[in-house]
């Protein structure tokens, strides 16, 4: 285990700065993964024609496999799961399958998101979508669930329940968001219930099972759940933030599928309830038309900007991150505290 203690110096491999102090762990979840994203050549029974035929389309799928595991983000959601338990105790062997079986789960959710999203770049480079086509893209999103599913085989019943809650939340969630696309009167309550389910129900999870492994109690649980809900609340926040107001070259991905799905946001919520009458029919009308999508987001940045709406986004992140904080005031101080904290205030700055 890494003795370092120093979170604010050079920026860790995983590009989140407070995840130097779990950078070496988070390296041996990587490889936990890389070892799951693999076909073998040929069991041990194959022989002949079928073990040929079999070391081919193993080749081919460990192709497209290698593709998603090169393509690896910031490991947010693992790295919460490693800092909850340092928090509590001690990380250990169940705490780095947890972080590897939550990472798995998100990328497959990426790989169907750019699908129903018709993605084009996802962490800097084309997606499977656009390379291979939507079926591929949506077997491999089934193929790492499929994984997830044999690990979860081995985990205690608890641990198990807690990442099978927390998927079909995550599967609800988007679900929810779907049937809600163009309903212009959603509300602010509606859209945080909806990226709870869909986004931070995961975060709250990490946070919880990493304190739980680390034989914390259930109080420290929960708080660290608490916390882990509402720093995922403002990520969600953020990230659709950027979807509105990003710079592709920065974020690594396709920006502008929430306006061009008609998926309200909660800047566009706020503005909606902002404007007149005539206004509203107005941005409506951009949202359904968007023949010219460049004109369009300038047209609605502009807007939101004019309205304030972009800056109540960015102050409701804010307030999120601060209740994350104070979620975590009844446990110890340490180095792991100010990482989690640090991890939540940079999760909600990206779109400032």
């Amino acid at each position: 285990m890494s003795t370092r203690t120093d979170i604010t110096g050079s920026i860790p491999r995983s590009g989140v700065p407070a995840f130097r102090l779990i950078d070496d762990q988070l390296s041996r979840v990587k490889e936990l993964i890389d070892e799951q994203l693999t076909v073998p050549a040929a069991p041990g029974s194959a022989a002949g024609a079928n073990s040929s035929a079999r070391k081919r389309w193993a080749g081919d799928i460990n192709r497209l496999l290698e593709y998603v595991s090169s393509r690896s983000g910031k490991m947010i959601r693992p790295g919460l799961v490693l800092l909850a338990g340092r928090c509590c105790g001690k990380i250990t062997d169940e705490h780095i399958r947890i972080a590897a079986i939550v990472e798995m789960i998100h990328n497959a959710t990426l790989l169907h998101d750019d699908v129903i999203d018709e993605g084009q770049r996802r962490r800097g480079q084309p997606t499977i979508n656009s390379l291979w086509g939507n079926e591929s893209a949506v077997l491999l999103g089934d193929f790492l669930l499929s994984r997830v599913f044999k690990i979860c085989a081995e985990l205690e019943p608890q641990v198990a329940g807690v990442i099978a809650a927390a998927t079909i939340r995550i599967c609800e969630g988007e679900l929810r968001q779907i049937v809600q696309r163009q309903n212009w009167q959603l509300s602010e309550s509606e859209y945080v219930d909806i990226i709870t389910e869909k986004s931070a129900a995961l975060f709250s999870s990490c946070c919880y099972l990493g304190g739980l492994l680390a034989q914390g109690t259930e109080t420290q649980g929960q708080s660290l759940a608490v916390f882990g809900l509402n720093a995922g609340i403002a990520f969600q926040i953020t990230d659709d933030l950027l979807d509105i107001v990003g710079d592709e070259s920065k974020t690594g991905k396709t920006l502008g599928s929430d306006a061009d799905k008609n998926k309200l946001t909660l800047a566009v919520i706020h503005l909606l309830r902002a404007v007149d009458e005539k206004e509203k029919n107005a941005v409506i009308n951009s949202y359904l038309e968007r023949k010219n999508a460049q004109y369009d987001k300038d047209a609605l940045v502009e807007t939101l900007s004019r309205y304030g709406s972009l800056e109540y986004a960015r102050n409701r992140a804010q307030e999120f991150v601060a209740g994350a904080v104070r979620a975590l005031a009844g446990l110890q101080e340490s180095d792991a505290k100010k990482a989690l904290i640090e991890t939540a205030r940079f999760m909600a700055s990206r779109a400032v």
